[in-house]
């Protein structure tokens, strides 16, 4: 008897724990629910896409955070979409935590419920629309070639036949590759004639790669905003010609969340429209960016 009525105790207590942890199923009718429910909006970006994401070395994991142990807090990363993310979070009175997964299998969807919304600089284009629901457009960019600081080129077409580098999965790679970038962005000048494409995970690390040496591309197709702080860190790059491209930059919602995301996105609209209107993107653009780039957008 004993027996059993300490393993029915034990039942009791566990039964308890879970209850006070939250380890009940949630009873969310929607996205947007269960982000309250749980506290905590989880985001994803990339944590290498200065400076729009990328790691805080002095950040501190907070104490009594709600992020999971392989999510990361707002302060380990910092940058513009950072910030943003985090406006985003207050305005749902929930914390902001953030994955980290590769580009192409964010821009797939299909995120089998791993994070909430993505905010990592993701253009608007058709067919990441079949699966990914767009929130207003937060800000937007011109793409520009970058190539070596000592190079001769004068040019974009002399770079004719040579290979550039971009990010797998990008706008950069399909304006390589003579993809369709849909209407929604504005085209100045077409990839050269016979170029290469090399694609790496991220288009920041086809600079890196580049200023430490790598000789299979030539230079690499990025934001603007990129290429200034890769000058800034002291990369020996440099912009070559002017930007071939612009782009409108938005959250991003999963299609195929398990719950339904539309309340979720109604409320991201309303943040980053009142983000809009006062003023909020404009500094932290300015901030980050040393410009405003958040003027003008067409969703």
């Amino acid at each position: 008897m004993k027996k059993l009525f300490t393993l029915a105790s034990l039942l009791v207590l566990a039964s308890l724990v879970l209850s006070a942890c939250g380890g009940g199923k949630s009873t969310a009718s929607d996205l947007l629910g269960a982000i309250k429910e749980r506290g905590y909006i989880m985001v994803s970006t990339d944590p290498n896409y200065e400076p729009q994401s990328f790691l805080n070395t002095n950040g501190k994991r907070p104490a009594d955070t709600k992020c999971p142990a392989d999510a990361l807090t707002t302060a380990e990363l910092q940058g513009f979409d950072v910030d943003v993310a985090h406006k985003i979070g207050d305005g749902l009175g929930v914390e902001t935590c953030f994955a980290t997964p590769a580009w192409d299998i964010i821009t797939a969807g299909n995120w089998s419920d791993k994070w909430d919304v993505s905010v990592g600089s993701m253009t608007i284009l058709p067919d990441r629309q079949k699966v990914l629901d767009f929130s207003v457009p937060y800000y937007g960019t011109p793409a520009v070639v970058a190539v070596k600081a000592d190079s001769t080129f004068a040019s974009l077409d002399e770079l004719a036949g040579k290979a550039l580098c971009a990010g797998t999965s990008t706008t950069y790679e399909t304006w390589l590759n003579g993809g369709d970038l849909g209407p929604g962005i504005l085209i100045y000048s077409k990839a050269p004639a016979g170029v290469v494409a090399v694609p790496l995970e991220t288009d920041q690390e086809c600079a890196q790669s580049l200023a430490a040496g790598r000789e299979d591309f030539v230079g690499y197709v990025t934001a603007v905003t990129v290429v200034d702080a890769n000058i800034a860190a002291g990369m020996p790059v440099k912009q070559l010609g002017d930007a071939v491209y612009n782009e409108v930059l938005a959250a991003a919602f999963d299609k195929s969340s398990t719950l339904s995301s539309a309340t979720l996105l109604a409320e991201v609209d309303k943040i980053l429209t009142a983000l809009h209107a006062d003023g909020t993107l404009s500094g932290l653009s300015t901030q980050w960016f040393g410009k405003d780039l958040t003027q003008g957008l067409i969703k």
